[in-house]
Formats: C-alpha cells, sequence, structure tokens
C-alpha cells in the first residue's frame, strides 16, 4: 500500500478497471456523542459486508459521533476524533481481520482545526488518510475549517473519489473527480426527510450521468442532532440510473458490484467526458491519491 499522495495534475483519462469491484454502502443509528460505541457498531458492520465480499465499505457523514454540532462545540476532545485515536482500534481490527478497506465519516479535530471528514482506513487497519468535506453547509460554517483538496483512492485498479454530504450538490466536484480519472463516487452523508431526500434523488443521479461514473451514497437513519434522516442509501449506475436502495429507517448494509464493463458500454455511448477532457485540457482541480492494497 501507497501512503505517499500522487498529485493529480492533467485530465488525462486512465483505462478502465480490468475485473468487478465489490462495495458495500452501509446506515445504521448512530449513538450521540459515543464515538467508541459508534467505532464497535462499525466494525460488525465491516465483517457483516465483508462476509458479502465487499472490499470496501462506506459509512455516513460524521458516524462516529453522529451528527451533534451542539456536543461536538462543548468538547471536542471527546466527540471529535483526533490522529493516532485509540477509540479506532475496533475498527482497525475489523479490516485488519477481513481484509476490507473502510470510509468512515467523523468530525476531526486536527490541531486548532475542526473538519467534517472522511477516514480512509486501509485493509491493514492503519489509517492512510482523510477526505475533508471542502463545501459546508451554512450551519457547519462557525464550526469546521472547510478542506482544501479533493481525494482520490485506488483500489484493485478503480479510482474512487470521496466527498461528503453537500459536496455532492456542486457538480464540479464530482467533475473534478472524474477529470483525475475516477470511476465512481462515494459520498457519506446526511439527508433529512422532506427536501433532503428529494436533494439526493437529483444530485447522485445527475452526478452519475454528468460524469458517466458511479455514485454511492451512505446515509444516516433516525434522529441525529437536530435532524430527522431519510435513510435510503443508495448506489447509481454510470448512466443515472438506481441500481439498488436501502430502506428509510432500518440498519442495512447495501453490497453491489461495480462493473468495469457497464462503465466502458456508457462511456461508449455517453461521451460527455471524455469530450470533455478533450476540448478543456485544463488541468484538473488540487487532489491527492492513495493507492490502495
Amino acid at each position: 500500500m501507497s501512503t505517499t499522495p500522487v498529485p493529480a495534475t492533467t485530465t488525462g483519462l486512465p483505462g478502465l478497471p480490468g475485473r468487478p469491484l465489490r462495495i458495500a454502502t452501509v446506515q445504521a443509528q448512530a449513538v450521540a456523542g459515543d464515538i467508541s460505541a459508534n467505532a464497535a457498531q462499525a466494525a460488525e458492520l465491516i465483517r457483516e459486508a465483508a462476509g458479502a465480499g465487499a472490499r470496501l465499505v462506506l459509512f455516513t457523514e460524521k458516524f462516529l459521533s453522529g451528527y451533534e454540532p451542539d456536543l461536538i462545540r462543548t468538547d471536542p476532545l471527546k466527540y471529535a476524533v483526533q490522529p493516532g485515536d485509540p477509540r479506532l482500534a475496533p475498527i482497525a481490527d475489523a479490516c485488519r481481520g477481513t481484509g476490507t478497506v473502510a470510509v468512515v465519516g467523523a468530525a476531526v479535530q486536527d490541531g486548532a482545526d475542526l473538519l467534517i471528514s472522511a477516514l480512509v482506513i486501509g485493509a491493514d487497519g492503519n489509517v492512510v488518510t482523510r477526505y475533508d468535506k471542502q463545501h459546508l453547509f451554512k450551519s457547519e460554517r462557525d464550526l469546521y475549517r472547510p478542506g482544501t483538496a479533493g481525494c482520490t483512492l485506488e483500489l484493485d485498479g478503480w479510482r474512487l473519489g470521496l466527498g461528503v454530504c453537500y459536496d455532492s450538490g456542486f457538480p464540479e466536484h464530482a467533475r473534478a473527480a472524474a477529470l483525475d480519472g475516477c470511476h465512481a463516487y462515494l459520498v457519506g452523508a446526511l439527508f433529512s426527510t422532506g427536501h433532503g431526500y428529494h436533494e439526493s434523488r437529483v444530485w447522485f443521479p445527475a452526478r452519475a450521468l454528468d460524469n458517466t461514473l458511479y455514485t454511492v451514497l451512505a446515509n444516516h437513519i433516525g434522529r441525529t442532532g437536530p435532524w430527522q434522516t431519510c435513510g435510503a442509501s443508495a448506489v447509481w449506475g454510470p448512466d443515472g440510473r438506481l441500481i439498488a436502495e436501502a430502506s428509510e429507517d432500518r440498519r442495512e448494509v447495501v453490497v453491489v458490484d461495480l462493473d468495469p464493463t457497464v462503465l466502458r458500454t456508457t462511456r461508449e455511448s455517453e461521451t460527455l467526458l471524455a469530450d470533455l477532457a478533450l476540448a478543456t485540457g485544463r488541468p484538473a482541480a488540487e487532489r491527492t491519491r492513495f493507492r490502495l492494497a
């Protein structure tokens, strides 16, 4: 596993992966402010997903604390994750024991900064990198610092772009991942009942078809912080069509195979991404790229 970031500097699109990649998107009720309990639950879900053959498991935004801004504000040392945090040990053990990669949402304290992040735990149990949310929602801007760069993971020949919740509402965010050669766009989020469900069902198929890549959503269930969430974690194909969807309110593990043949067929018929890359010739947005074992 390479833990050295590789700058993404061109719009040259790589070839397609050689084989399918099985991934899982999971949803479960987070325990408010209890990082240890949520890490233990995450470990259970990783093992369940791995039992179904998943190589990567995607969790929701701030799953490790729940979406709890008031709690996090009162005591970041207790309710946010720090680098080297021992409370991540159950997740590390589950990844190491199953050979699975996990992308887990957390509030992170890094020095004086608080960030909303997706932690990437490799199959060896180590935290490989983290992606920091770049587009903060209006209620987050007085507490968190926005991230400054995108992040691409490489796993089994697949390039996977990371996002967190509101990032997915901005077409440029997924487009930057696509221009870095990503074949899928993975987002842990909190979408609430009502308008949030509508947003997710517009944004994710649009990001998929715009960029002819898979889009994957992990959403909360139940109440977390001030929000009543709507579940329905899902996967869309590169043509924007829904492939799989979880329930609105139950703990679930949704396992899907990302298929390079489907990518190839879609990109042969929908050529807008390749046409854009050829027409603009502009460098990709700032990103870091990490290769996973």
